[in-house]
């Protein structure tokens, strides 16, 4: 196979995995909207939340629908939300960096992927963190079916695919799963006490806690500790900002799912290199 073959191919998927991810995109969104209020992601169709005119295929294209309507019905003229479309966009710049992780790791200086089956397997993982991100901006919850079902879903993946955990035998993926989601659901769970016992009031959503076990089992225990680290720094620095410049007060509630998320998802592209070099650093 020639260069260009070799070229054409990797394009070929390269625009694949962008669409596809946009595609789950907007699934996202409608589990973002119809979860927290207990309604069917599966029927009815899509509709306008303001007409509930069924929107057709045709208009209903990731993106691009969104653009070519300038953001509203094409029914009534109501606003659609521009979160349709960033979901959309994040989601498949997602799966976009994963296949790049594993087809051309060193464009992103990122670590590269041992096995193909990951590929889908981070896919589910980040469509799981996106969908827990948005609902808990707006709901200030995390569904269970991210955080409980990626409890589940964790050790049964990481005993097809053991090499997520760096495994060869699948009872070794699995317990390495089994580790990892204890070591997260434990250790938020211990930091959720505390907080409470120390302010008198809850410090910390049980979500946050099932979402850290979630995690874990997808990512392994050293992942836990990146994440539990870093979505610190990161909330910190966030909170203090919106305090700062008015937007939200001492006392408010700050979602730390959010965080959580974004932690992980550094873990998934560079955390296992900057893990090492702290390691490195901290050894001398």
């Amino acid at each position: 196979m020639s260069d260009q073959d070799i070229r054409f191919f990797f394009l070929l998927f390269a625009f694949f995995a962008t669409w596809f991810g946009a595609c789950v995109g907007s699934f996202l969104n409608v589990c973002i909207y119809r979860i927290p209020r207990d309604e069917s992601v599966v029927t009815p169709r899509s509709h306008c939340p303001h007409c509930n005119a069924l929107i057709p295929w045709y208009l209903n294209i990731p993106v691009l629908s969104w653009l070519c309507l300038r953001g509203t019905c094409a029914s009534c003229k109501g606003p659609i939300s521009f979160r349709y479309t960033l979901v959309e966009l994040l989601t498949a710049l997602l799966f976009l960096a994963v296949f790049m992780k594993w087809a051309a790791p060193e464009a992103l200086h990122m670590l590269p992927i041992p096995h193909p089956l990951i590929v889908p397997v981070y896919w589910l993982f980040l469509a799981g963190l996106v969908l827990g991100t948005f609902v808990d901006f707006e709901h200030f919850i995390i569904p269970d079916s991210v955080t409980v079902g990626g409890m589940a879903l964790g050790p049964i993946l990481s005993a097809f695919v053991p090499l997520l955990h760096a495994q060869e035998v699948w009872w070794r993926g699995l317990l390495s799963s089994c580790i990892g989601m204890a070591a997260g659901f434990g250790l938020l769970y211990a930091v959720a006490w505390i907080g409470e016992k120390a302010f008198k009031k809850e410090a910390m959503g049980f979500g946050d806690v099932k979402l850290m076990g979630a995690i874990g089992a997808f990512l392994g225990w050293e992942a836990v500790l990146f994440t539990v680290f870093v979505s610190s720094l990161l909330g910190s620095a966030c909170g203090l900002l919106m305090i700062a410049f008015g937007g939200v007060k001492l006392q408010s509630r700050i979602p730390f799912g959010p965080y959580l998320s974004a932690a992980a998802l550094i873990w998934v592209f560079w955390g296992p290199a900057l893990f090492e070099a702290y390691i490195r650093l901290m050894r001398g």
